[in-house]
């Protein structure tokens, strides 16, 4: 188990530039989740830790060595790839054992070491089986179980979710969770998926173009967004924006609504009188009219989904989206009165698109 350092991390391609100057310290025993859109560049990150790539410029630690030349199976890591990369002639058991026969490990000590990783992960009765026989959660789970049986110091996952189903995926995140917990190894897992970053990280770190956008807890960067990028990026349904203007202590939209600033928003307003700003609010910080600041909009599309519902309505010139009680259930064309709580809202410069604090 061991701590990973990038500094000034690179990585071009001729004149492309995909990761821009990464500083990033991870502690031992640390879950940390690398999340961005497609191309941002998370995985080609995860692959010069690994080194499966070549640095173009800074420094990469594991612990206190410089890793920056070594090999791949010198730097004592395990990774788990989203197609799973098992051998399909041979069985569970096989491909478990595999790595660790290549490495020399007596036989006495792997055959215990495959027995505690399958009971871990629930799978000793597929040890027989070949991969052809399992079904992706199955081969995920074998996948996991190879990685684990090396006792790495670190464990990296390249988007290992990515060609489950959603129940599957709920379920394999689940046990990723429970085996960091169980393991205590410092994990470093890629996704593109937020809600895989927020249920499993304890800090998420957001790319975007290559740079880091945001560093936090799930709490601080769903709370505390650093960016519109962040923002939108992160919670589902995703944060709703509408562009205003600080007038005298509230944010004037297009169309006549405003939104008094109060609470801790209304610091953040403070000596802005006249700036545009873009206004965040989250679907979920909606309430019902008469316990917060109304708002007034025409709906387009409304959503039952069981335990709630979702109310897509036009305020201005932007459409917004409310997550309510599923009792509530307006026809779309109805003129909707919603309530907000003020101090929920989150406050960016419509120029910079970077959050006023």
């Amino acid at each position: 188990m061991s701590s990973v350092s990038f500094r000034k991390l690179e990585k071009t391609y001729g004149a492309l530039k995909i990761v821009k100057g990464i500083d990033l310290e991870i502690a031992d025993r640390e879950f940390v989740v690398l999340v961005g859109p497609s191309g941002c560049g998370k995985s080609t990150t995860l692959r010069m830790l690994a080194g499966l790539e070549s640095i173009s410029g800074g420094e990469i630690r594991i612990g206190e060595r410089v890793v920056n030349k070594l090999p791949p199976r010198e730097r004592d890591i395990a990774m788990v790839f989203q197609d799973y990369a098992l051998y399909p002639h041979k069985t569970v058991y096989e491909n478990m054992a595999f790595s660790l026969k290549v490495r020399g490990i007596p036989s006495a000590e792997i055959k215990p070491r495959i027995t505690q990783a399958a009971e871990m992960l629930g799978i000793t009765q597929l040890l027989e089986r070949k991969p052809s026989q399992l079904s992706g959660g199955q081969r995920q789970r074998v996948a996991m179980g190879r990685a684990i049986v090396r006792r790495p110091q670190v464990f990296l996952f390249d988007e290992p979710l990515s060609n489950l189903d959603a129940k599957l995926r709920g379920q394999v995140r689940t046990e990723i969770k429970r085996l960091h917990q169980a393991i205590g190894t410092t994990i470093i897992y890629v996704t593109h998926d937020q809600v895989e970053a927020m249920t499993l990280a304890d800090r998420i770190v957001i790319l975007k173009g290559g740079e880091i956008e945001q560093v936090g807890t799930p709490d601080e960067v769903y709370n505390s967004p650093a960016s519109v990028f962040v923002g939108g990026f992160i919670g589902s349904p995703a944060m709703n924006f509408a562009k205003g203007t600080i007038r005298g202590g509230q944010v004037m939209f297009d169309g006549g609504a405003s939104l008094p600033l109060q609470s801790h928003s209304a610091g953040k307003a403070g000596g802005l009188e006249g700036r545009d700003v873009v206004v965040g609010i989250r679907p979920e910080h909606f309430v019902p009219a008469g316990e917060g600041h109304a708002l007034s909009g025409r709906v387009q599309v409304v959503e039952p989904l069981g335990s709630d519902t979702l109310i897509h309505f036009v305020l201005g010139s932007s459409t917004l989206t409310a997550r309510v009680a599923p009792e509530m259930r307006p026809n779309p064309g109805e003129d909707l009165t919603i309530g907000v709580d003020p101090s929920r809202i989150h406050l960016f410069d419509a120029a910079t698109e970077r959050a006023l604090a």
